[in-house]
């Protein structure tokens, strides 16, 4: 449907120091002169994977608007343990924050592709809470914003699920503390069976869904085939830890906070706001359109703190919960009803917006 670019940022500052080459790797759809939608990837996805919301009858129809897709740092096609050369490479890679990856991708629209405004910032999961800190950083750019199925802060509840997985990986006999010669198959296998039973509501596995009317025996098949598949092999063991500390560093209100960046050499934007550690003040400055999305049964990211974030933005922001028992895969394409209420609802916030 459209072809993979990459953007050579040259040197480039990231929270936890700095690489000598950075790649943003990117897709555009549609005619440069329609407004501009940003759509960066969610945890565990390429920058194809977000075709499942782009087409003339999906959430984003490239008749209508420019969307322009981002692979996140760490993927594995933007910038990442796996491909980036001594001495950056595998454990040695820099850690990465969501304010790094909007500053990326806003040099990629800006110097590439002349996007002089956002008309919409939307994203699944990762991808939602990267919305938020678009909406933060730059007011002025961005008109819009979706959040699927994410939120403005990583909670503490949150984090304590991403230390279940990583630590399987870590503590695999084939990981070695990141210095493996050959990808860490048992441990990302490991890390895709911790990670499966947060992804979906209760209610789905009490129905048997992931049986798929027959495809498979039991739940032990479906382990193996979808969830340690999931990261294994196509993905490499440093990127997948890379990603999860991304994760786990999200809080749009505290800018920054994690930047190992001497602060006399800060340019002017990466100040401390004063609303520095306060969400509640932090999201009720934001001026873009907000519509948050989270589903019902996320196990992830709850609809509790969805609620809480939109009473922050007051008028600004909608909350429309996805009644679903798909849990945090709701938002991501796992299940048709809920991508055609998603869709439904995007096309409704964009007429009631513009």
């Amino acid at each position: 449907m459209a072809q993979t670019k990459f953007f050579h940022h040259g040197r480039f500052a990231l929270a936890g120091g700095v690489l000598p080459d950075a790649v943003t790797a990117y897709r555009t759809y549609g005619d440069p002169k329609n407004p501009c939608i940003v759509f960066p990837t969610c945890y565990g996805a390429k920058v194809a994977d977000n075709e499942y919301m782009i087409g003339s009858d999906k959430a984003f129809n490239p008749d209508q608007f420019y969307i322009v897709t981002f692979a996140l740092f760490s993927n594995g096609e933007s910038s990442s343990p796996s491909n980036t050369p001594t001495p950056y490479n595998g454990p040695y890679f820099p850690a990465v924050t969501y304010e790094d990856n909007a500053r990326a991708q806003y040099a990629v629209l800006t110097k590439e592709l002349g996007v002089t405004k956002v008309y919409c910032v939307a994203g699944f999961s990762m991808g939602g809470q990267q919305a938020y800190y678009w909406a933060v950083m730059y007011p002025e750019f961005v008109e819009r914003f979706i959040c699927i199925c994410g939120s403005a802060r990583t909670s503490p509840h949150n984090q304590c699920f991403l230390e279940g997985p990583k630590a399987a990986l870590v503590n695999a006999v084939d990981f070695k503390d990141g210095h493996y010669e050959k990808n860490a198959e048992r441990g990302l296998r490991a890390f895709g069976r911790a990670y499966s039973a947060w992804a979906y509501g209760q209610s789905w596995f009490r129905r048997k869904a992931y049986l798929k009317n027959g495809m498979y025996t039991s739940l032990d098949d479906w382990l193996r085939a979808e969830w340690e598949t999931s990261f294994y092999p196509q993905f490499d063991a440093n990127d997948v830890l890379s990603l999860l500390r991304t994760w786990q560093l999200a809080d749009v209100s505290k800018l920054y906070a994690h930047s190992t960046m001497d602060p006399s050499t800060r340019p002017g934007y990466m100040k401390v706001p004063d609303t520095f550690g306060d969400l509640h003040a932090t999201l009720g400055a934001v001026k873009a359109k907000g519509l948050i999305m989270p589903s019902r049964t996320d196990l992830y990211f709850p609809p509790e703190d969805s609620t809480a974030e939109v009473d922050a933005m007051k008028s600004n922001a909608t909350l429309v919960v996805v009644e679903s028992d798909w849990g945090h895969i709701a938002g991501g394409g796992g299940c048709e009803e809920d991508t055609n209420f998603i869709r439904d609802q995007t096309h409704k916030f964009f007429r009631e917006t513009s």
